[in-house]
């Protein structure tokens, strides 16, 4: 294969691929041209998928929160308005997404957002069935899932809900909430002293974990960390 294939870093692999191949490459030079191609053809797709998703964010719509929780007296954002009032803004950026369900020792669901030249990210959480009120067991499952598939498909988007009530004297408008790694810190907490999280968010006042206002992280942590050395001491005690 002739040097000149590879000196011009404006043509594409498919194109240096036509060439050799014109030029009577052997099949381990194709082989590292389609390697070459493929590398290309994923970091193409990569940078679209960035520069569409900056486009989607820019134009993204408000999601409100329109549903009431009896108990917990708190506002939250149904799932089917969630994924109505997203998806058409998703689409016109070109892109999808969809959800895979595990269920081992506990369920784990994870949101994949795909773009149309081939990219996709994804974003995954587990949790226990939702024992909370007196649902049955299918009905325990279908909560924790469609709680996993708001939360992951907030997570991947970047999304952030609103009270439908919006004349509150911007009241709620400097609200923080707990991020990710805050999220996730209380999550394995909860999961270690096998405290439930709805038991934990009628504790909190709010109605799921990621709603717990940043300014609250602390009480949050502090009461964890008590009730571990509680268990602890407990568990000193019986040896």
């Amino acid at each position: 294969m002739s040097k000149d294939l590879v000196k011009n870093d404006n043509q594409s692999p498919a194109t240096l691929i036509e060439k050799a191949i014109a030029g009577g490459a052997n099949l381990e030079q194709l082989e590292k041209l389609m390697v070459l191609k493929e590398r290309y053809e994923a970091n193409e797709a990569r940078k679209a998928y960035h520069v569409a998703m900056a486009d989607f964010k820019a134009s993204v719509p408000k999601v409100i929160r329109d549903k009431v929780n009896s108990q917990y007296k708190s506002k939250y954002v149904s799932l089917s308005n969630l994924v109505n009032t997203i998806n058409p803004a998703l689409s016109k950026c070109g892109f999808s997404a969809n959800w895979d369900i595990e269920q081992k020792d506990s369920i784990k669901v994870t949101c994949r957002v795909s773009h149309v030249l081939g990219h996709s990210e994804t974003s995954s959480m587990s949790a226990e069935a939702d024992t909370s009120g007196s649902k049955n067991a299918i009905q325990q499952k279908k909560s924790t899932v469609t709680y996993l598939k708001s939360v992951t498909f907030e997570s991947i988007l970047g999304l952030a809900s609103t009270d439908a009530n919006l004349d509150d004297d911007g009241n709620m408008s400097n609200v923080a909430f707990i991020d990710e790694k805050q999220l996730n810190n209380i999550v394995d907490l909860l999961a270690s002293l096998d405290v439930g999280q709805a038991k934990f968010c009628k504790f909190m006042k709010v109605e799921k974990l990621e709603d717990i206002p940043a300014s609250d992280y602390q009480k949050a942590i502090v009461s964890l960390d008590a009730k571990m050395v509680a268990t602890q001491r407990k568990e000193g005690q019986k040896k």
